[in-house]
Protein backbone atom coordinates (compact mmCIF):
# COMPACT_ATOMS: atom_id res chain seq x y z
CA UNK A 1 0.00 0.00 0.00
CA UNK A 2 1.13 3.41 -1.18
CA UNK A 3 1.54 6.37 1.25
CA UNK A 4 -1.50 8.22 -0.53
CA UNK A 5 -3.09 4.72 -0.44
CA UNK A 6 -2.67 4.69 3.22
CA UNK A 7 -3.50 8.34 3.70
CA UNK A 8 -6.47 7.96 1.37
CA UNK A 9 -8.24 5.12 3.30
CA UNK A 10 -8.59 6.75 6.33
CA UNK A 11 -10.61 9.69 4.40
CA UNK A 12 -14.72 9.43 4.40
CA UNK A 13 -15.33 8.43 0.58
CA UNK A 14 -17.22 12.33 0.04
CA UNK A 15 -13.79 13.77 0.68
CA UNK A 16 -11.52 11.24 -0.44
CA UNK A 17 -13.08 11.99 -4.51
CA UNK A 18 -12.01 15.51 -3.21
CA UNK A 19 -8.70 14.68 -2.65
CA UNK A 20 -8.47 12.48 -5.60
CA UNK A 21 -9.38 15.33 -8.12
CA UNK A 22 -7.00 17.52 -6.15
CA UNK A 23 -4.05 14.76 -5.93
CA UNK A 24 -1.54 17.38 -6.64
CA UNK A 25 -1.91 19.40 -3.72
CA UNK A 26 -2.79 16.53 -1.65
CA UNK A 27 0.92 15.08 -2.23
CA UNK A 28 2.51 18.29 -1.85
CA UNK A 29 0.67 18.42 1.25
CA UNK A 30 2.57 15.03 2.06
CA UNK A 31 5.84 16.02 0.92
CA UNK A 32 5.06 19.32 2.67
CA UNK A 33 4.47 17.28 6.01
CA UNK A 34 7.58 15.46 5.48
CA UNK A 35 10.24 18.07 4.78
CA UNK A 36 8.03 19.78 8.27
CA UNK A 37 9.21 16.99 10.46
CA UNK A 38 12.94 17.45 8.91
CA UNK A 39 12.75 20.96 9.31
CA UNK A 40 11.91 21.19 12.86
CA UNK A 41 13.71 18.51 14.06
CA UNK A 42 17.07 20.18 12.83
CA UNK A 43 16.10 23.38 13.78
CA UNK A 44 15.60 21.89 17.53
CA UNK A 45 18.91 20.27 17.32
CA UNK A 46 20.73 23.40 15.99
CA UNK A 47 18.40 26.35 18.26
CA UNK A 48 19.26 23.71 21.49
CA UNK A 49 22.54 23.11 20.96
CA UNK A 50 25.06 24.73 18.79
CA UNK A 51 22.82 27.51 17.59
CA UNK A 52 21.40 28.43 20.93
CA UNK A 53 21.95 31.88 20.35
CA UNK A 54 21.02 32.09 16.92
CA UNK A 55 17.54 30.90 16.33
CA UNK A 56 17.00 32.34 13.02
CA UNK A 57 20.27 31.50 11.39
CA UNK A 58 19.43 27.92 12.64
CA UNK A 59 15.93 27.78 10.75
CA UNK A 60 17.65 28.92 7.76
CA UNK A 61 19.70 26.10 8.02
CA UNK A 62 17.11 24.00 8.43
CA UNK A 63 14.84 25.31 5.76
CA UNK A 64 17.49 24.48 3.72
CA UNK A 65 18.05 21.18 3.86
CA UNK A 66 14.32 20.68 4.00
CA UNK A 67 14.20 22.52 0.76
CA UNK A 68 16.76 20.26 -0.95
CA UNK A 69 14.60 16.94 0.17
CA UNK A 70 11.75 19.02 -1.20
CA UNK A 71 12.97 19.08 -4.67
CA UNK A 72 13.78 15.71 -4.89
CA UNK A 73 10.46 15.02 -3.51
CA UNK A 74 8.33 17.05 -5.35
CA UNK A 75 10.08 16.90 -8.87
CA UNK A 76 10.00 12.75 -8.52
CA UNK A 77 6.60 12.90 -6.99
CA UNK A 78 4.38 15.53 -6.61
CA UNK A 79 4.69 17.42 -9.52
CA UNK A 80 6.38 14.04 -11.65
CA UNK A 81 4.13 14.80 -14.74
CA UNK A 82 4.69 18.39 -14.95
CA UNK A 83 8.03 19.99 -15.99
CA UNK A 84 10.41 18.94 -19.12
CA UNK A 85 12.92 21.69 -18.77
CA UNK A 86 16.46 20.82 -18.41
CA UNK A 87 17.22 19.30 -14.92
CA UNK A 88 19.46 22.48 -14.31
CA UNK A 89 17.05 24.86 -15.11
CA UNK A 90 14.27 23.64 -12.97
CA UNK A 91 16.27 23.06 -10.10
CA UNK A 92 17.66 26.86 -10.27
CA UNK A 93 14.10 27.86 -10.69
CA UNK A 94 12.79 25.72 -7.87
CA UNK A 95 15.68 27.00 -5.49
CA UNK A 96 14.98 30.88 -6.79
CA UNK A 97 11.55 30.12 -5.35
CA UNK A 98 12.30 28.30 -2.41
CA UNK A 99 15.02 30.83 -1.60
CA UNK A 100 12.04 33.27 -1.68
CA UNK A 101 10.10 30.60 0.79
CA UNK A 102 13.22 30.75 3.22
CA UNK A 103 12.94 34.43 3.51
CA UNK A 104 8.84 34.44 3.83
CA UNK A 105 9.27 31.48 6.22
CA UNK A 106 12.24 33.22 8.45
CA UNK A 107 10.09 36.31 8.46
CA UNK A 108 7.75 36.14 11.24
CA UNK A 109 10.29 34.28 13.59
CA UNK A 110 12.48 37.26 12.86
CA UNK A 111 9.35 39.88 13.90
CA UNK A 112 8.55 37.72 16.95
CA UNK A 113 12.49 37.99 18.23
CA UNK A 114 13.86 40.72 16.95
CA UNK A 115 10.76 43.63 16.29
CA UNK A 116 8.28 42.29 19.47
CA UNK A 117 11.17 40.70 21.54
CA UNK A 118 9.52 37.59 22.33
CA UNK A 119 12.69 36.40 23.87
CA UNK A 120 14.46 35.51 26.84
CA UNK A 121 14.99 37.80 29.35
CA UNK A 122 12.25 40.21 27.94
CA UNK A 123 9.95 36.83 28.32
CA UNK A 124 9.53 33.44 29.84
CA UNK A 125 11.39 30.57 27.64
CA UNK A 126 7.90 28.95 27.81
CA UNK A 127 6.57 32.12 26.09
CA UNK A 128 9.96 32.47 24.14
CA UNK A 129 9.39 28.98 22.61
CA UNK A 130 5.59 28.80 21.94
CA UNK A 131 6.47 32.13 19.76
CA UNK A 132 9.39 30.80 18.18
CA UNK A 133 7.03 27.47 17.21
CA UNK A 134 4.01 29.57 16.38
CA UNK A 135 6.09 32.78 14.17
CA UNK A 136 8.60 30.28 12.62
CA UNK A 137 6.69 26.22 12.42
CA UNK A 138 3.30 27.95 11.75
CA UNK A 139 3.21 31.46 10.79
CA UNK A 140 6.02 30.99 8.55
CA UNK A 141 5.31 28.11 7.05
CA UNK A 142 2.35 28.69 6.09
CA UNK A 143 3.32 31.98 4.26
CA UNK A 144 6.12 29.82 2.21
CA UNK A 145 3.90 27.22 1.78
CA UNK A 146 1.21 28.71 -0.42
CA UNK A 147 3.85 31.02 -2.13
CA UNK A 148 6.26 27.58 -3.09
CA UNK A 149 2.83 25.90 -4.00
CA UNK A 150 1.69 28.99 -6.61
CA UNK A 151 5.27 29.24 -8.08
CA UNK A 152 6.11 25.51 -8.35
CA UNK A 153 2.83 25.23 -10.51
CA UNK A 154 2.98 28.39 -12.17
CA UNK A 155 7.03 28.33 -12.96
CA UNK A 156 8.83 25.67 -11.84
CA UNK A 157 6.83 22.61 -13.45
CA UNK A 158 4.19 24.25 -15.07
CA UNK A 159 1.34 21.99 -16.67
CA UNK A 160 2.17 22.87 -20.26
CA UNK A 161 5.47 21.19 -20.44
CA UNK A 162 4.16 18.01 -18.60
CA UNK A 163 4.06 16.15 -22.02
CA UNK A 164 7.52 16.58 -22.58
CA UNK A 165 8.47 15.05 -18.81
CA UNK A 166 6.34 12.11 -19.48
CA UNK A 167 7.65 10.65 -22.46
CA UNK A 168 9.02 7.59 -21.98
CA UNK A 169 6.30 6.89 -19.32
CA UNK A 170 2.54 5.69 -20.57
CA UNK A 171 0.38 8.18 -21.50
CA UNK A 172 -2.60 6.41 -21.79
CA UNK A 173 -5.01 8.16 -19.26
CA UNK A 174 -5.48 6.94 -15.88
CA UNK A 175 -8.58 5.10 -15.33
CA UNK A 176 -8.91 5.60 -11.58
CA UNK A 177 -7.15 8.62 -10.21
CA UNK A 178 -6.23 7.63 -6.96
CA UNK A 179 -4.09 4.73 -9.40
CA UNK A 180 -1.62 7.16 -10.45
CA UNK A 181 -1.50 8.42 -6.75
CA UNK A 182 0.06 5.57 -5.99
CA UNK A 183 2.84 6.05 -8.68
CA UNK A 184 6.77 6.72 -6.90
Amino acid sequence: MTVVESVLSWVPEPLRKVLIRHRELLKFAIVGGTTFVIDNGIWYLLKLTVLEEKPVTAKIIAIIVATIVSYVLNREWSFRTRGGRERHHEAALFFLFSGIGVALNSLPLYVSRYWLNLEEPHVSRLVQEVADFTSGSIIGMLLAMFFRYWAFKRWVFPDELGQKRSRGRSLAPVDDPAEELGHA
